[in-house]
C-alpha cells in the first residue's frame, strides 16, 4: 500500500513533527518498544506506513516483567504482530519480580539497550504521549521536584550509546485510542493499569479527570508546560556550567571540587543552586535533595573555615581562604 493511500492527520502530523524536530532520519535502524497497548500500537502503525518515505529498517521489542498472568500471552500477541508485518521481533524477560515502578521502568531501558546495541540499532522509539508528560509533570510536581523533574519526558535523550526517542509526544491518550479504533488494530489492555496502588494510575484515573472540570485540555496545557520548562531547563545548565569552570579557575588546586566564592557571589541563585547541584551529583551515591543543595549553596557567603557536616558516602565542604573545597 503506497503512503498516500494510509494517510491520515495522524499519519501527517507526525512526519511534520519528525521534520521540524529531526527526532529521525533517513534509513535509520529503528527499535520500536511496543507492549501492545494503544499508544504503542499507533507509533508502530505510523512509523510503518511513513516507512516507504523514511526507508527506515524498523524491529519489534517487547518487555515482559511477568506481572501478570497473561503476560507471556500478551509477549505472543505482540510477536504475532512482528510477523504479520514481516519485521524483525525481540523479547526481554525479567529474571526476576520487579517490585516498583521506578525499578521496572529502570529495568525496561536497561533491556531495551541492551537490544539495541547486540543489534546495531541507532535509536528506541517509544510511544509516550503528551498524556505521559502530563502524568509526569503531576507526580514530579508532588514529590517537590523542581523544573528538572517537570520537564521530563523530553523528545528525545542519549540511553547508553544509542538515542531514546519519543515521537507522540503532541498526541493524546485520547488521539492514540481513536486511531487504533479507525486502523481496527486490536489493542492488548494492561490489567495493572487499573490498579490503583501505583500512583501513576490514579493520577491518570482520578486526578486528571478532576482537573478536566477545569480545563478540558489539561493534558495538552501541562505537557505544553512541559515542553516550555525542557527549554529553561537547557538554557540554566548550559549557563551553570559555565559559572562552575570559571568558579573552578584557580592556580595549584589541591582538591578534585574547589570553588571560587567570589565568582559564585556575583551569579543568581537559581545558578548558584545549579552549580551546586551539578557537583554533588559527581560526589554523592544518590540524587542531590534541596536540603543537601542548600547546605552547600550557604557556604557561598559563609565566613572562613565554615564547613558542612558529611553528605551521604562522606564527603565534607569546608571554607578556606575564599575557597569552597570539597574533600
Amino acid at each position: 500500500m503506497s503512503l498516500r493511500s494510509n494517510w491520515t492527520p495522524f499519519h501527517a502530523k507526525l512526519h511534520q513533527t519528525l521534520r521540524s524536530r529531526h527526532l529521525l532520519e533517513r534509513n535509520q535502524k529503528l527499535l520500536i518498544a511496543v507492549s501492545g497497548g494503544q499508544d504503542s500500537l499507533c507509533l508502530i502503525k505510523l512509523l510503518l506506513d511513513l516507512q516507504p518515505h523514511w526507508g527506515w529498517q524498523l524491529g519489534i521489542a517487547h518487555c515482559d516483567h511477568r506481572w501478570r498472568s497473561d503476560s507471556e500471552a500478551n509477549a505472543n500477541y505482540v510477536e504475532q504482530l512482528a510477523r504479520n508485518w514481516q519485521i524483525s521481533f525481540y523479547c526481554a524477560v525479567a529474571d526476576q519480580l520487579i517490585k516498583s515502578e521506578a525499578a521496572a521502568r529502570q529495568w525496561r531501558y536497561q533491556a531495551l539497550s541492551a537490544i539495541a546495541q547486540q543489534n546495531s540499532y541507532t535509536c528506541i522509539v517509544t510511544g509516550h504521549t503528551a498524556s505521559d508528560r502530563a502524568e509526569t509533570l503531576l507526580y514530579n510536581l508532588m514529590r517537590g521536584s523542581g523544573a528538572d523533574g517537570l520537564q521530563a519526558l523530553t523528545w528525545q535523550r542519549p540511553l547508553d550509546s544509542v538515542m531514546l526517542v519519543r515521537p507522540l509526544l503532541d498526541f493524546t491518550r485520547t488521539q492514540t485510542g481513536q486511531f487504533c479504533q479507525d486502523q481496527q488494530l486490536k489493542v492488548w489492555e494492561d490489567t495493572t493499569n487499573q490498579d490503583l496502588k501505583y500512583a501513576r494510575n490514579r493520577i491518570r484515573r482520578e486526578l486528571l479527570p478532576y482537573l478536566h472540570h477545569f480545563n478540558p485540555q489539561v493534558e495538552s496545557a501541562l505537557a505544553q508546560t512541559a515542553e516550555l520548562l525542557q527549554a529553561d531547563v537547557e538554557y540554566l545548565e548550559q549557563s551553570a556550567s559555565q559559572l562552575r569552570q570559571q568558579a573552578s579557575l584557580a592556580e595549584n588546586v589541591t582538591s578534585p571540587f574547589k570553588l571560587n566564592c567570589c565568582v559564585l557571589q556575583t551569579a543568581p541563585v537559581a545558578l548558584q543552586r545549579r552549580v551546586m547541584r551539578q557537583v554533588l551529583q559527581e560526589i554523592l551515591p544518590c540524587t542531590p535533595n534541596f536540603e543537601q543543595i542548600q547546605k552547600l549553596t550557604a557556604l557561598i557567603t559563609a565566613s572562613n573555615n565554615s564547613r558542612t557536616d558529611p553528605f551521604p558516602g562522606g564527603a565534607i565542604a569546608q571554607v578556606k581562604n575564599g575557597w569552597i573545597c570539597i574533600e
